[in-house]
Parts: structure tokens; C-alpha cells; sequence
């Protein structure tokens, strides 16, 4: 009997033991499945192709030495870039197309929906594309979003909503920043939507970053189809309707209505105050004509829209830019970290020119803690290729993409000088024809290169004594003695 039960026991512990494996391989099987999903179909890093390479020319990037339908104006400080938007959207009389990579909820969040809300009352058709991770993770189930969801004129969709089944579906990211409204207003840049980004309503958390404000001068009529904002009305168009875009907020859970109606209120009685305190926001049509810029041409491009690796056609046409250039590239972008045939195509630049400059962020400044450990790892082979690199040493990160090609040719857009931004994710830039322009955006990156220093050779800075080194924080220094290292099986991520 005694022997009997001991059996038993052995049996049941031994039972025990090889469940506990089977669950152990299982929850190992699992993590590798997922952990490959999501890094081996972006580890290899496709070329253009040669009937891309065709399309692609940038002759097309040139007007004819005249005045074009499509003028611009540079949008710079957090405060413009949320008046701007708020201006954009109270003008609004039939559509409103709005991407961008994160919301967040907070006062210029506020200030925003507020304003959408309205425009969907008033009959205009709103819509609202967010990149499905960030919409995921920081608009959450909140009452804001099923307030503005679930109006009839106003429609919220998130790109590619991570699916841990499909794990291929976490890296490819919407990192599209436009405005459009109606046929004639187009706000393209860096900045996301919410308080880090737009407004001053904290000074302790914020971003440098830029936009540019397009203005069709020829809107309603057949000739401004020509114009750049048809062409991004078509290009959010093609990504608006593809199959991993997928409607949110539309339908308010019964349990949820009551809430849901006050924060309609809340947001109807936040737009009232809005209009009592900024009257200046509301006084009617401006007239555009009077404070933007003419240009020759101005040409949307954009990496392709499906969410896996990505021939890199923005990267392309902005190296063959730079290729063609007579004297001169700047380029402005936050971060660096560059793939084998980014930096062969860096180098065949570097050798090409002689004046060719970069701005990025002090790793000590910069909000990337990825991008700042690579390029402190790689960054005596960034100095390699030849480009004049200056540390942006402000007090705040710098967040804008843009470049300047000789004298005439400016960009601004989403896109920084990155892998991911190069092979992963969406990504849209404005290619704007025009010295007028090209004159107002280089004193904007001027007035922050002379908050950089320069980049030695041997990687120390050139002396200037208006200039401190920024000094990272304790424990932002301290990961930085790991990080670099650490980061580099998975650097094309960045």
C-alpha cells in the first residue's frame, strides 16, 4: 500500500516536471517566434530598382524660373505650428485629412480635436490617421477620441495595429506629419500632435521641430490640380484606404455614453473659450498671398506605403540631390545612423562636394536614446564620409528634418537620416524650387548652427566660446557607457 502510493507520487512529480518543460519550450518557442517575426524581415535593407530609379528623376523637383501655383512659408515655433494648424481648420469648408505618427492628450490636443470637432458640425468631412502603435499605446480608450470618433462627419483610423500572431506587423510605422484642408492648405514636417510638439503649454518638456505651409493659389479651379496639395491629397488618399488601416472610436460602448456626452460638452465649451481668449484665430480667411513665399515648384515624394522593408526612395532622391548639387548640402535631421549603402552613398557625396554640412543633436541633447547610443558607437565612421558634421548644443532636442541644396533647393518633411526612416516607415518630404524659400528656411537652420560646434576630425569640437557643450544628465551619461554597445544588433531598427 505504502509502495502503491509512493509510485503514485513519483508518477504525478514526474508528470509535473515534463508539464513544466513542455510550457517552458512552449513560452521559449513563443518569444523566438515573435522576437524573428518582428526583426528578421526588416534586417535586410532592399535597393531601389532600376525602373524605380526611372520614375524618380529629379529633374522633375525643377519649375521654370517663374512664380508656380504653390506658394510657402516656413511654420517654426510650437506656438505658430498650433496656431497655424487651428487657422488651417477653422478655414475649412468641405475636407480636413489629417496623419501623424502620436496624439497624446493634453492642452494643444485639446485645443486641436476642439477645433475638428466644430469643423464636423459645421458639414466638413474630418479625418483623423494615426500610426496604430503610438494610437495604441496613447489614445487608448479614452472618452476625447469616441467624442470625436463617433461624430458623423469625423472618422479616426489607425495604421497597422501590432498583432503579436503577426509579429512582422510591429515595426512598420505611419510617420506621415500632414495637414490638408480642402484643395488648398498643406502643413507637412516633423512635429507630432500633442504638447512636446505643439503650443507652449509647458516649458519643460518640449522640441525644436519645423513645418512648411503650402498655399494653392489656384485652388477650385482646374489648374491647381497641378498644385502639391492635390498631389498629397492623393498620396493620403492611398494610405487612408489601405487594408491595414482600420476604423476606430466610431462606436461608443453604452456604458461609456454618459461620459462620452460630457467630454463632447467639455470639448464644445473648450473651443468657446478658445474663440473668447485667441479672437485672432477666428477673424476670418486670411490672406495667404500676403505672408508666404512664391516658389517655382513644389514636389511631394514618399517612401512606399505597404509595412514591411521599404525600398528606399526618399533616401534615393534625396542622395541624388545631393549628388547633382553644384556647390553646396546641409542637411538638418535630429539623428544619423546609417546602413552600408547609406554610408557608401554619404561618402560618394562627402567626395563629390565641397561644402557639405550636417546638423544633428548632441547625443546629450537629443530625446533618441537609441539614435544618440549608435552615432556615439559609429561616429568615427559618420566623420569618415566627408560631411561636416555640428552638433546642435541647445537646450532643447532638435526634432526637424530639412535640407538645402545649393540655392534654390529646400526640403522639409518627416524623414530623418535613419534606417528606420530610410527602410521601415512611411515617410513624406516637400521639395521646394524656390531662392525666396530656400532664403527664409536657411536663416531658421542658421539661427540653430550657431548653437552647434563643429566636429574635429578626430571627434572632439572646435573651439567656440559662445558655445557650452551640453552636459547629459547623470543617469542619461551613465547608460551611454552601455547603450552604444548594447544597441547594435539591432541598430537598423533606428
Amino acid at each position: 500500500m505504502q509502495t502503491n502510493i509512493m509510485q503514485t507520487n513519483i508518477m504525478q512529480t514526474n508528470k509535473k516536471k515534463r508539464a513544466g518543460k513542455v510550457i517552458k519550450w512552449i513560452i521559449i518557442i513563443v518569444i523566438l517566434y515573435v522576437a524573428a517575426g518582428a526583426l528578421v524581415p526588416f534586417m535586410f535593407h532592399p535597393k531601389v530598382k532600376a525602373d524605380a530609379q526611372k520614375e524618380l528623376d529629379i529633374s522633375r523637383f525643377y519649375g521654370q524660373d517663374s512664380p508656380g501655383i504653390d506658394r510657402a512659408v516656413v511654420v517654426e515655433t510650437s506656438q505658430e505650428a498650433l496656431d497655424a494648424r487651428i487657422l488651417m481648420i477653422n478655414e475649412a469648408k468641405e475636407t480636413i485629412a489629417l496623419s501623424t505618427f502620436d496624439i497624446r492628450p493634453g492642452g494643444s490636443c485639446d485645443d486641436i480635436f476642439a477645433a475638428l470637432l466644430d469643423a464636423a458640425d459645421r458639414g466638413v468631412k474630418v479625418r483623423v490617421l494615426v500610426d496604430g502603435l503610438y494610437g495604441m499605446i496613447h489614445m487608448k480608450k479614452l472618452p476625447m477620441f469616441y467624442a470625436a470618433g463617433s461624430h458623423p462627419n469625423l472618422e479616426i483610423r489607425f495604421y497597422n495595429k501590432p498583432n503579436l500572431l503577426m509579429p512582422w506587423t510591429i515595426n512598420g510605422r505611419l510617420h506621415d506629419k500632414l495637414i490638408l484642408v480642402d484643395d488648398k492648405l498643406l502643413m507637412a514636417g516633423g512635429r507630432n500632435t500633442f504638447d512636446y510638439f505643439l503650443g507652449n503649454y509647458t516649458d519643460k518638456n518640449l522640441s525644436y521641430d519645423r513645418d512648411v505651409l503650402v498655399y494653392n493659389t489656384k485652388s477650385g479651379s482646374e489648374e491647381g490640380t497641378d498644385s502639391v496639395v492635390a498631389q498629397a491629397l492623393s498620396y493620403y488618399e492611398g494610405v487612408w484606404n489601405l487594408g491595414v488601416c482600420k476604423t476606430e472610436y466610431a462606436r461608443v460602448p453604452g456604458r461609456r455614453a454618459d461620459e462620452v456626452k460630457a467630454e463632447e460638452e467639455r470639448l464644445c465649451n473648450h473651443y468657446q473659450e478658445l474663440q473668447k481668449n485667441r479672437p485672432e484665430l477666428f477673424d476670418g480667411p486670411l490672406d495667404y498671398e500676403s505672408f508666404t513665399l512664391p516658389t517655382d515648384k513644389i514636389t511631394l515624394i514618399h517612401n512606399p506605403t505597404h509595412i514591411y522593408s521599404k525600398q528606399p526612395y526618399v533616401w534615393y532622391q534625396l542622395q541624388q540631390l545631393m549628388l547633382q548639387a553644384k556647390e553646396r548640402a546641409y542637411v538638418q535631421t535630429p539623428y544619423v545612423a546609417f546602413s552600408k549603402d547609406m554610408y557608401a552613398g554619404m561618402t560618394e557625396v562627402g567626395e563629390r562636394l565641397e561644402r557639405f554640412d550636417m546638423q544633428i543633436n548632441n547625443p546629450a541633447v537629443g530625446d533618441n536614446l537609441m539614435a544618440g547610443s549608435d552615432y556615439l558607437f559609429q561616429k568615427k565612421k559618420v566623420i569618415k564620409t566627408g560631411v561636416q558634421i555640428y552638433e546642435f548644443q541647445g537646450d532643447h532636442s532638435s526634432h526637424g528634418k530639412s535640407m538645402l541644396i545649393d540655392e534654390d533647393i529646400s526640403l522639409i518633411g518627416s524623414y530623418n537620416l535613419d534606417m528606420r526612416s530610410t527602410y521601415i516607415d512611411t515617410e513624406t518630404m516637400l521639395v521646394i524650387d524656390g531662392e525666396e524659400f530656400q532664403d527664409q528656411l536657411e536663416a531658421k537652420i542658421m539661427a540653430m548652427h550657431a548653437q552647434s560646434l563643429a566636429v574635429n576630425p578626430d571627434g572632439t569640437y572646435a573651439p567656440n566660446p559662445d558655445v557650452p557643450v551640453a552636459q547629459a544628465p547623470k543617469k542619461k551619461a551613465a547608460m551611454f557607457r552601455i547603450t552604444p554597445y548594447l544597441f547594435q544588433l539591432i541598430r537598423y531598427l533606428i
